[in-house]
């Protein structure tokens, strides 16, 4: 019998921050992971987390963990797979420490990830970029900020992650004017701005003023911007946007929905798919490909080749003796 306290605290120590130095992303979410399932098994067991053993968490436990993710905490199937591949990662290294408990691991890792369905891309369009960027009240500190942020995040389609994160230090507006994103698992990129975004940053850099360190969009206390706080201030401006362009309120944007907006903005001018799963620091261009299918454009085209409706179905004329003889078999 093992205890799964020690693993576990091995498994973060020795396994995640110092021999993969996983991003503090990735540390918080397997952590809040770890902590819901302990909580769990400490109820349907009666015994202290610090007292379970790796037999403890078998797999009829976990599936009844995943099982109260969705039906009782009201997971989406999305946030239960990303639960189960923390799960995952520490069955796979007790695997390495505890190999008496082979049999109960590899019933854990043989738990599948769950099908759902692709939602589809929401994104705005130029009329609505338009009243949103119009939407923030420019004669006051806090609208110029947000009038700054909703512009950059459109214009490079970076994560509100990678947003909040960004320090003055990060942007460049000489030539070749660019931003510094540190993305996903550490990866740096950059993203080049256009002029009318550089103006605008110029007049926000010249008013924020501030250290090289400092965050590029602080709050008025001086601290850097949250997430929350990002996705609060979109919904204002987006209900004030929506009062000159009823359209936005059919549709629910968010933090992510900018970043869509960028990737059809590109589609619109012609970039190609590879280029953009680079400009959005995608690991994978398969990624991207959800872009490809949700590009209006590209299903016009299709609609195009496609033979009118209503003309008569050509039969097949077999154009040689022989491919004539097969046909007849």
């Amino acid at each position: 019998m093992s205890l799964i306290a020690p693993t576990l605290q091995a498994w973060f120590t020795e396994r995640l921050i110092t021999q993969r130095n996983a991003s503090p992303q990735t540390i918080a979410s397997y952590r809040d992971t770890l902590r819901l399932l302990l909580a769990f098994a400490s109820e349907r067991t009666g015994k202290q987390p610090c007292e379970l053993d790796i037999d403890d968490l078998d797999a009829p436990l976990i599936g009844a963990f995943l099982t109260h993710l969705e039906h009782d905490r009201g997971n989406s199937a999305r946030t239960r797979n990303a639960r189960l591949a923390a799960i995952h990662s520490l069955y796979r290294y007790a695997a390495l420490k505890h190999p008496e408990h082979l049999a109960t691991i590899g019933r854990v890792m043989a738990i599948p990830f769950k099908r759902h369905r692709q939602g589809e891309v929401s994104y705005l369009t130029l009329d609505e970029v338009k009243a949103l960027l119009a939407a923030p009240d420019r004669s006051t500190w806090l609208g110029r900020r947000d009038h700054a942020l909703l512009l950059l995040a459109i214009q490079t389609g970076v994560r509100v992650t990678e947003l909040v994160t960004l320090q003055i230090a990060d942007v460049t507006l000489t030539t070749g004017a660019h931003i510094k994103v540190e993305g996903k698992g550490r990866k740096r990129r950059t993203a080049t701005l256009t002029r009318e975004t550089v103006a605008v940053l110029r007049q926000w850099l010249k008013e924020r003023q501030g250290q090289p360190q400092d965050p590029l969009f602080p709050t008025r206390q001086g601290q850097a911007l949250t997430r929350y706080g990002v996705g609060i201030l979109l919904s204002k401006h987006t209900t004030t946007a929506a009062a000159s362009c009823p359209s936005l309120n059919a549709k629910r944007v968010t933090p992510h929905t900018l970043r869509h907006t960028n990737v059809m903005l590109l589609r619109a001018n012609g970039v190609d798919i590879a280029t953009i799963a680079l400009w959005l620091g995608h690991e994978s261009i398969k990624t991207t490909y959800i872009y490809q299918q949700a590009d209006p454009a590209l299903k016009e085209q299709a609609i195009a080749r496609v033979a009118p409706l209503g003309t008569k179905p050509a039969r097949y004329r077999p154009s040689d003796a022989l491919l004539a003889f097969l046909e007849g078999l």
